[in-house]
């Protein structure tokens, strides 16, 4: 082990303990891989919350800014590119003071409300359940509904699910025809809650158990609809309401939820989204690599309840989340996004293709304008994807394919909190065409890292891909130059003899195809 010093740019010197290694060493067994990687994992957030709905996703057909029925046509084409599998909404804490007869009707005749967890916003309604599930049939996405049992009724949650999946002659079904909808939409995910231990409701986990197994007996199935039910999970550490729900739930659930936020602390500041050091770097990738320990828990305790894993993990809430950015409404959440965000993405996803077996979705946080969002949008009509949104769109070549193990070998750090960081993190899938893709990130500020691929079982001649990078760690894209961050091609890879070598640039993420 030695000592070195990390300079970039405007970060402040840190002293940190590194590996000598600045090489890495991957096995891709390719002729083992069993587990299919879900679509879902690469899932999306959508909460009324900030400029996530109106300014971000939806602007009104009368708006000056183009549209498509509504929906921002450059927000609507970007995410239709990013071929999003799955979107949760309308929360978040939001859902459990939402009462979706609000959200239908003339929008001219709906009623406001007070957004009462995000910085006491008046909402007008103009975008409720017929918006949304029009965008996502539009978007070719599945519906995720996260329903009301903070402060809604078995009744009324009952109602939202006939309303939107019976094709019958029923009271609700005959209403959602008024409304405009002769055929029922086909929900298949139904939140039954959401963080019932805090926002939710501050419930302990056996009264939640009851509740849920109480709400999610009125919630039927209509019409050949099939709801997938998910109960309210908990949040990171806290193992023991996952152990009570297994308990007293156990196989009325289809899914159980966690949420995961790779966050500094949750009172006091979280840290600039721009402004860090190398050391505040380092850190964020060590917490978010964290989260493997936490999915081990969890499922370890989900496996000794249900070895036959009929009951899904589903990381409905993921990402960074730091200060409100300055001049903005704190309780918005508008924070900006850079590249050391893009490898908390990557780094994330490496991590759930491991997983699989048991995690069957995830939905980062959030969509558009609000925590570490695909896109950034403002009302003059500007509109910029960030770093992680490319990591999204290199990492989609991923959805649905045949995860292959890979064992990897690389230099490591120690940053604080006795966390060791990898300096290389690796991914590889096989898809239905039998195509390869492996994506590889180094998180070294400094040092690029001579990369050896052992290919065996695999006959392959040339590889083709994407890097993303920048000058700077800290450097992100904004409304005046929206491209300083952005995806181009790559191609320092030499294959030989079943072995690929790659020269990977410091701080850079790249996903290969191999032909």
């Amino acid at each position: 082990m030695n000592n070195k010093l990390f300079f970039s740019g405007l970060f402040m010197a840190a002293a940190l303990t590194v590996s000598a290694q600045n090489n890495a060493t991957i096995t891709v067994h390719a002729d083992q891989g069993k587990q299919i990687i879900p679509k879902e994992i690469y899932g999306q957030f959508a909460e009324h919350l900030g400029t996530c709905i109106y300014g971000g996703l939806w602007v009104g057909e009368d708006s000056s800014i183009p549209n498509i029925k509504g929906y921002r046509t450059d927000v609507f084409n970007a995410l239709k590119d990013l071929q999003v599998p799955v979107m949760r909404w309308p929360g978040g804490c939001f859902a459990d003071e939402y009462h979706w007869m609000d959200g239908i009707g003339p929008r001219e005749n709906r009623p406001k409300m007070v957004n009462n967890n995000w910085g006491g916003t008046i909402e007008d309604n103009s975008f409720g359940t017929h918006e949304f599930l029009n965008l996502c049939e539009m978007l070719g996405c599945e519906p995720y509904i996260s329903g009301n049992v903070g402060s809604g009724t078995v009744e009324e949650l009952a109602k939202w699910v006939e309303y939107m999946t019976s094709d019958g002659d029923s009271p609700m079904a005959n209403l959602r025809r008024k409304n405009g909808r002769d055929k029922a939409w086909k929900i298949k995910f139904l939140g039954v809650g959401n963080e019932s231990w805090g926002c939710g409701g501050t419930m302990r986990p056996e009264y939640y158990s009851d509740l849920y197994r109480r709400y999610s007996t009125y919630c039927r199935n209509y019409d050949g609809n099939n709801l997938y039910k998910i109960a309210s999970g908990a949040s990171d550490y806290d193992y023991n309401w996952t152990k009570v729900l297994m308990e007293l739930v156990g196989p009325r659930m289809n899914g159980l939820s966690l949420h995961y936020y790779t966050v500094t602390g949750w009172t006091g500041s979280k840290g600039s989204a721009t402004q860090f050091n190398t050391d505040d770097y380092y850190w964020t990738l060590g917490k978010c690599r964290e989260i493997e320990d936490v999915l081990k828990r969890h499922i370890a305790i989900m496996d000794q309840y249900d070895p036959q894993k009929n009951v899904a993990l589903i990381l409905d809430e993921w990402g960074t989340w730091w200060d409100s950015e300055p001049g903005t409404i704190p309780g918005h959440l508008y924070q900006q996004n850079t590249l050391r965000d893009a490898f908390v993405a990557s780094l994330s996803l490496d991590i759930f293709h491991k997983y699989t077996d048991r995690l069957k979705m995830a939905n980062i946080a959030q969509v558009v304008n609000v925590l570490q969002s695909m896109i950034l949008t403002n009302d003059k009509g500007g509109m910029v994807l960030t770093p992680t949104y490319y990591v999204f769109k290199m990492y989609k070549v991923h959805q649905d394919a045949t995860y292959l193990p890979l064992d990897l070998s690389c230099g490591t750090i120690d940053v604080r909190d006795n966390r060791r960081l990898p300096l290389v993190s690796a991914t590889a899938s096989k898809d239905k065409n039998g195509k390869i893709h492996i994506s590889l990130s180094n998180v070294d500020v400094e040092n690029e890292q001579e990369v050896i691929v052992n290919l065996p079982e695999v006959k392959a001649t040339k590889a083709v891909g994407e890097i993303l990078t920048s000058d700077k760690i800290d450097d992100y894209n904004t409304f005046e130059n929206p491209d300083k961050i952005k995806l181009a091609a790559f191609d320092e890879v030499k294959i030989k003899n079943g072995s690929m070598k790659i020269t990977l640039p410091a701080k850079s993420i790249v996903t290969l195809e191999l032909q």
